[in-house]
């Protein structure tokens, strides 16, 4: 009987070790491409290369201005892990890949349980090619997301 941890949880468990890279005060993502069974690229969010991180920073404006979650991407300092990832590797690479996503209150260590990628990254990640999208819930559950199924269910059209 095999006892290894799966294969899911393997790539889950890289894109959590990504995310301690993390720079932002509020939430922690890492994110991790993976396609046969090799890692294409890996990213975190923070800020753009040249630019003060939060961290260094002290503060975050978003929380400053009472920004809610989801809203006011443009108000946001940091690339997202999903956007860092995808433009780490080369498009050939993650034409029918896999990407897993890990995210963490940055005060509590605690798993995000309704991790997804947010709208701007889900066509992101629709451009890149990416097949499908592994979130991690918890230390050893997960949800799978077929990438055609945000293709075929445009939320751009909803009222």
């Amino acid at each position: 009987m095999d006892t290894r941890r799966s294969k899911e949880n393997y790539y889950l468990d890289m894109a959590d070790a990504a995310q301690e890279r993390s720079t932002c005060l509020r939430r922690r993502f890492g994110a991790i491409i993976v396609r046969d069974d090799e890692i294409v690229s890996t990213g975190y969010n923070g800020a753009p290369r040249g630019r003060r991180n939060c961290t260094d920073i002290g503060a975050c404006t978003r929380e400053q201005m009472k920004v809610p979650a989801g809203e006011r991407y443009e108000l946001f300092r940091s690339v997202h892990a999903e956007a860092y990832a995808i433009l780490s590797a080369a498009l050939r690479d993650m034409l029918g890949a896999t990407l897993y996503l890990v995210g963490r209150d940055a005060r509590t260590g605690d798993y995000y349980p309704a991790t997804t990628p947010c709208a701007m990254c889900r066509r992101l990640i629709i451009n890149a090619g990416i097949q499908k999208v592994v979130c991690r819930t918890g230390t050893d559950t997960y949800t799978v997301t077929a990438v055609q199924d945000w293709v075929d269910h445009d939320d751009t059209l909803d009222p």
